[in-house]
């Protein structure tokens, strides 16, 4: 008696368990942290990365403490964002405008997996490969 009202509890327990770690499993969010810049001292940020139903990969980051990009020495056009996967060179993937308040938020979906995300100083927006002007780099994730 004791043993089917132990199972009767616990298999309904175990699979409510089993289908919650399921479904944190699959939506995972990443957050990575920028490193420290030399270009923008001030300049904190980081980036969140989580697969949608598709497979792809939604990407968002957060920065505060920007400088404008007009500040820089020397001054340039536009932040460009960057993101490298295994195996692939570098890919733009949009600008961040930096705002009065110093804080900038940027979303992007890739169809590759990230594994390095960074932000470049360039004068040319649609710039195909990345400047010497890195504001924010992650390390490798």
């Amino acid at each position: 008696m004791k043993t089917e009202k132990f199972k009767s509890i616990t298999i309904p327990l175990m699979s409510v368990i089993i289908l919650t770690l399921m479904i944190g499993l699959t939506s995972c969010t990443r957050k990575i942290y920028f490193l420290v810049s030399s270009v923008v001292p001030a300049a904190q940020g980081s980036i969140t990365v989580k697969s949608d139903k598709n497979n792809n990969y939604i990407v968002q980051l957060t920065i505060s403490n920007l400088a404008s990009i007009e500040r820089l020495q020397p001054p340039k056009n536009s932040y460009v964002v960057w993101i490298e996967s295994d195996g692939e060179n570098a890919r733009n993937v949009g600008k961040v405008v930096s705002s009065n308040n110093l804080k900038v938020s940027f979303e992007t979906v890739s169809s590759f997996k990230p594994t390095k995300v960074l932000i470049t100083a360039e004068e040319d927006e649609q710039a195909l490969y990345p400047g010497t002007m890195v504001v924010l780099t992650t390390g490798r994730f």
